[in-house]
């Protein structure tokens, strides 16, 4: 009699915590700012509850379909991508805000198509180490094929302009080639062959360079680009231990600019405190590790590289959200996993969450 398929029940507990408190927070953080804007203080709140459904209902069916099936839907979910990204830079399709075109819009749902190339990359990538491991340690045969495909997926999101998350597409690469066992002298070399592209990058936009200037000093201008990390400092100082209050924060009363999207943790903080921002970062840490076991348990080479690449790109988006707030980073557009305001970012976070899930089912200690 075959046993009976249970998921990891501390992962799905885990991200349905983190999903609640990010609906909870983006109603705190935005009723004001959407009562201001669009004259209804549950704006906001009910396009998050609308992307939470749909992410669970999303979780669900990624849980429910085996995991192996992605390994047939890898190439269509990589050209999807690749088309998408495209589209977005076209201004018919694509909408434009704040001078950056990385939503296409379908009637009234929009949609970032750089969050389908983050998980379309690590299938890939989960493919191609599955099926090419023996010439992992090989240049032209292991490292560059990866590396041309994400480079290109890298240099469409970084016309949009996004360079954080093409330096997440990149930072995917080199994480599981380097647990593939790939030779760190040649990754290393790789990277730093790109660091003066990198830079080009940087000083070619004027903003990006002034977020550098401004994270090594954002008291030189207080009042301009140091301004939102300036009142992210004093919205998580003012919280204390224990924080004002569910709902009680300052610094979201028009101080801190968008404060339900890339710097929520900073609201958050303001009002649980440093305990109720130590509990959700130990909930991101412990998706981690759920992800890393499930990663480590898996039946198969695509099931662990897949699992793993998956744990990596939440960790990587966590750390830099949480970096920027923080001010341990540059600021960069990269929203909290589960948490922020915005339906790309959530339903593909959970569809990852789903896919954990389902090879969880699957692993040696189950």
């Amino acid at each position: 009699m075959p046993r009976k398929l249970v998921p990891d029940m501390w992962l799905f507990g885990t991200v349905v915590a983190l999903v609640a408190v990010g609906v909870v927070m983006v109603y705190s953080a935005s009723a004001l700012v959407a009562a201001d804007r669009f004259r209804d203080p549950y704006f906001f709140l009910k396009k998050q509850l609308f992307w939470a459904v749909l992410g669970f209902g999303c979780l669900w069916a990624a849980m429910t379909l085996h995991y192996r099936s992605l390994q047939r839907a890898m190439l269509p979910l990589l050209v999807l991508s690749l088309v998408l990204l495209i589209f977005v830079l076209i201004p018919p399709f694509s909408q434009e805000i704040n001078g950056t075109r990385r939503w296409l819009r379908v009637g009234p749902v929009s949609f970032q198509p750089a969050e389908l190339a983050k998980f379309s990359l690590v299938v890939y990538l989960a493919q191609f180490l599955t099926r090419r491991r023996e010439v992992v340690e090989s240049f032209w045969l292991g490292l560059l094929p990866p590396l041309l495909v994400a480079g290109s997926m890298a240099g469409l999101v970084l016309l949009q302009p996004d360079l954080g998350s093409s330096l997440t597409l990149l930072a995917l690469v080199f994480c599981l080639l380097f647990l593939a066992g790939s030779r760190i002298s040649q990754m290393a070399l790789v990277a730093a062959s790109a660091l003066p592209l990198v830079a080009l990058a940087i000083y070619a936009a004027p903003y990006r360079l002034r977020r550098i200037v401004t994270f090594l000093d954002p008291w030189a201008d207080p009042r301009g680009s140091g301004f939102q990390v300036i009142q992210s400092y004093l919205a998580l100082g003012s919280g204390g231990l224990i924080g004002r209050g569910l709902g009680e924060s300052k610094q979201k009363l028009f101080y801190l600019p968008e404060p339900h999207t890339d710097f929520i943790f900073a609201v958050l903080g303001e009002e649980l405190g440093f305990l109720g921002a130590l509990a959700v970062v130990c909930l991101f840490g412990l998706v981690v590790w759920r992800g890393i076991r499930i990663g480590l348990g898996a039946p198969d080479a695509f099931g662990a590289f897949l699992a793993l690449g998956l744990t990596a790109l939440l960790a990587c988006q966590t750390l830099v959200n949480l970096g920027v707030v923080t001010g341990v980073l540059p600021t960069k557009g990269l929203p909290l996993p589960f948490i922020s305001f915005g339906g790309s970012s959530l339903v593909m976070a959970m569809v990852s969450a789903g896919v954990l899930l389902n090879i969880s089912q699957h692993t040696r200690d189950a």
